[in-house]
């Protein structure tokens, strides 16, 4: 058995952001989903147009889209398996846009307050400027 750095994570801390892909902006959908594919990925999701869910045989997501965001963004959904599946139990966004708060980080674009349950998102933006989106589908 391998050990490394993931044997001294605090369990107190931890917080299930739900299922990790990267969101890329693209220019060119074609170019850039011909290009994934190359690398294995599959489409998965998306109008193929403006926006497209690829993974590969590792349950990688990558999202590409064009014109619907400025920059690329690392993307956390709640409510999400790996592969896309929506699971029985999770972290409701409001949960974690809270815990989020209490914890000094404010969040941006925060729409969980819209409504009491179902899709909803929000932003933060780490201390280098990188934007993650939390995105709950369900």
């Amino acid at each position: 058995m391998c050990s490394g750095a993931n044997d001294n994570l605090e369990t107190e801390n931890t917080m299930d952001l739900g299922a990790f892909s990267i969101s890329l902006t693209v220019k060119d959908m074609a170019a850039s989903r011909s290009f994934y594919e190359k690398l294995g990925f599959r489409m998965m999701g998306g109008d193929g147009e403006t926006w497209t869910i690829t993974m590969n045989e590792s349950k990688v997501v990558i999202g590409l889209f064009h014109g619907m965001f400025d920059s690329n963004l690392l993307t956390f959904n709640p409510g999400w398996a790996a592969g896309g599946e929506a699971l029985e139990t999770f972290t409701d966004i409001r949960e974690i846009s809270a815990q989020l708060n209490a914890a000094g980080i404010e969040t941006v674009s925060d729409v969980t307050g819209d409504s009491a349950s179902g899709p909803a998102s929000f932003s933060v933006v780490d201390p280098d400027g990188n934007i993650i989106l939390v995105d709950q589908h369900v």
